[in-house]
C-alpha cells in the first residue's frame, strides 16, 4: 500500500511542519518566561520608586498629605500582614525576594492581603512605621492568550509557505522520476524541463541526453534491421518458386521448410523492428483470445490442446494487432519448447488486468529467466535450426511496454513457463466504443 510518508513530499512536509512546531514550541516558551520577568522588574522597580518617594516625603514635607492608596502604618496596627509563607505562588515570591535585595538590607518585605488592593508593605530599620504603596498586579499566566493567536496565525503562514516551497523544489524531481518510469516501460518520452536546483537541472540534463542517445541508437539499429529483413523477402521468395520447381519431392519439401523458417524469422525481425504505436481498433480481450484459440486449433490440428480462462470480461481491451501478435507469439514459443495443455487466461486484479499465457513443459532454468526476454538470445543453441530468432519473447515484452503494460517471465510452481502481461485500468479498462472514438472523445469528456 502507498503512504504518503513514502513520498519526497510528504517527507519534507513532516520534517518541515516538525522544525516548525519545535522552533515556534520553544519561541513560545521563551517569550512567555522573559514576559514574566521583565513584568516582575517592573513591579519590583516601580515599588522601590514609591517606597523612596515615600521616605522622601516624610524626611521634607512630613505636613502635606500623601498620595492616594500611598500611607504609613504604625508598627503595632493590627492591619499590618503577616509574613509571607512558603506556599506563595512563584511569581509572588520572586517579586519579594527581588524587592528585598534592591532594599537595604534588613528590610521586612510583606504583601497585602487577598481580597483587597493589592499593595506592599516595607520596613526599614529608620523606618518609624510601615510604608504602604500600590503595587501592579502579578497574575500568574492565563490559560488562553492572545499570543496564541498570533502564534497560531505565523505558524499557519509558515507551514503553507515552507509546503510550497517543498512542492516547488519536489515537482522537477518528480517530473523526472515520470519519464524515468515511461523511458523504462518503452514508451515514448519527452525531454523532461530543465528546472529546479543545479544538482538536479545536471541530472534532467543528463536523462535527457541519454534518451536522444538511445532513441537514436534504436532508431538506427531498427531501421538497419528493417531494411535488412525487407531486403531478404525478394530473394527468398525466389528461392521458394525455385524450390517448388525441383523434381525431388523430398528435397522439394526440406528447401521449402528452410525457405518458410527463413521466413518466419524475417518477419519476426520486422516486427521487432516496427516502432510505431499500433493504430488498430481495440477489440476485447476475452473475444480475441477465444477467437485466435479457434484458429490457432484449426490451422494446426496436430498442435497441443488450449484451454482457456477467461474472466476479465468486456471492459478489457487492446488494440487488435498488438493482441494477435503477443497470442500467436506466446502460442507459438509454447508450442515450440513447452507441453500441453496451453493455457490463456485472463481476470481483474485490484489496480490491473492482467493476460497470461502458460505451459506444463521444463520451463526455464532461474538463471536464465533474466535473459529469457532479450533479443537475440536462445537459451538453448540446439534451438539454432529451428526457425527461431530468439525474438518470441523480446517481441511480447515490447509489444506490451509499448500499450503501457508490463511483462513478467517466470516459472509455474507445478511446472512450466508463464508469461504474465499486466495492463493498467486507466489504459484497458475503457469501453471499445469510447476506445475507438479516439482524442477527440477524450476532450469531449474531460
Amino acid at each position: 500500500m502507498r503512504r504518503a510518508i513514502d513520498t519526497l513530499f510528504g517527507r519534507l512536509v513532516v520534517i518541515v511542519i516538525g522544525m516548525l512546531v519545535l522552533s515556534h514550541v520553544a519561541w513560545f516558551a521563551i517569550i512567555r518566561f522573559e514576559r514574566d520577568n521583565v513584568q516582575t522588574r517592573f513591579a519590583v522597580e516601580e515599588a522601590v520608586f514609591l517606597v523612596e518617594a515615600v521616605r522622601q516625603h516624610i524626611a521634607n514635607t512630613p505636613d502635606q498629605p500623601l498620595p492616594p492608596r500611598v500611607r504609613v502604618v504604625p508598627l503595632a496596627s493590627p492591619d499590618v500582614p503577616r509574613q509571607p509563607d512558603e506556599n506563595m505562588p512563584p511569581p509572588l515570591q520572586r517579586f519579594v525576594e527581588d524587592l528585598k535585595d534592591r532594599l537595604p538590607d534588613g528590610t521586612d518585605v510583606r504583601l497585602s492581603e487577598p481580597g483587597g488592593p493589592p499593595s506592599v508593605w516595607v520596613h526599614g530599620v529608620k523606618d518609624t512605621g510601615w510604608v504602604v504603596v500600590p503595587v501592579q498586579p502579578l497574575r500568574p499566566p492565563r490559560s488562553r492568550d492572545r499570543m496564541l493567536v498570533w502564534l497560531a496565525l505565523i505558524f499557519s503562514t509558515a507551514v503553507l509557505a515552507a509546503l510550497f516551497g517543498a512542492w516547488q523544489l519536489q515537482y522537477p524531481l518528480r517530473s523526472l522520476a515520470q519519464a524515468v518510469g515511461r523511458f523504462g516501460r518503452g514508451q515514448p518520452t519527452p525531454p523532461v524541463p530543465e528546472r529546479g536546483p543545479r544538482e538536479l537541472r545536471q541530472l534532467t540534463h543528463g536523462f535527457n541526453q541519454m534518451v536522444r542517445e538511445v532513441s537514436q541508437t534504436e532508431s538506427d539499429r531498427a531501421v538497419m534491421l528493417a531494411g535488412v529483413a525487407h531486403d531478404l523477402k525478394t530473394p527468398l521468395a525466389r528461392l521458394r518458386l525455385r524450390a517448388e520447381m525441383m523434381d525431388d519431392a523430398k528435397m522439394r519439401d526440406g528447401v521449402v521448410r528452410d525457405v518458410d523458417s527463413m521466413a518466419h524469422i524475417v518477419d519476426q525481425f520486422l516486427v521487432f523492428a516496427h516502432d510505431r504505436p499500433d493504430g488498430s481498433e481495440p477489440v476485447p480481450v476475452d473475444e480475441q483470445c477465444e477467437r485466435i484459440a479457434r484458429a490457432y486449433r484449426a490451422v494446426s490440428p496436430g498442435a497441443q490442446p488450449i484451454r482457456l480462462k477467461l474472466e476479465a470480461g468486456l471492459a478489457f481491451a487492446l488494440p487488435a494487432a498488438t493482441l494477435d501478435r503477443l497470442l500467436s507469439n506466446l502460442l507459438d514459443n509454447a508450442h515450440a519448447y513447452g507441453a500441453p495443455p496451453v493455457v490463456i487466461e485472463t481476470r481483474r486484479e485490484a489496480k490491473v488486468w492482467v493476460l497470461s499465457v502458460s505451459d506444463h513443459g521444463k520451463g526455464i532454468a532461474p538463471d536464465d529467466l533474466i535473459k529469457a526476454s532479450r533479443p537475440f538470445v536462445r537459451l538453448d543453441p540446439a534451438r539454432g535450426g529451428s526457425g527461431h530468432s530468439g525474438l518470441g519473447l523480446a517481441i511480447v515484452e515490447r509489444l506490451a511496454r509499448r500499450v503501457g503494460g508490463e511483462c513478467e517471465i517466470g516459472n509455474r510452481a507445478d511446472g512450466g513457463l508463464q508469461v504474465a502481461m499486466t495492463f493498467p485500468f486507466d489504459i484497458a479498462t475503457r469501453p471499445v466504443e469510447e476506445r475507438r472514438a479516439g482524442p477527440q472523445h477524450e476532450e469531449r469528456v474531460s
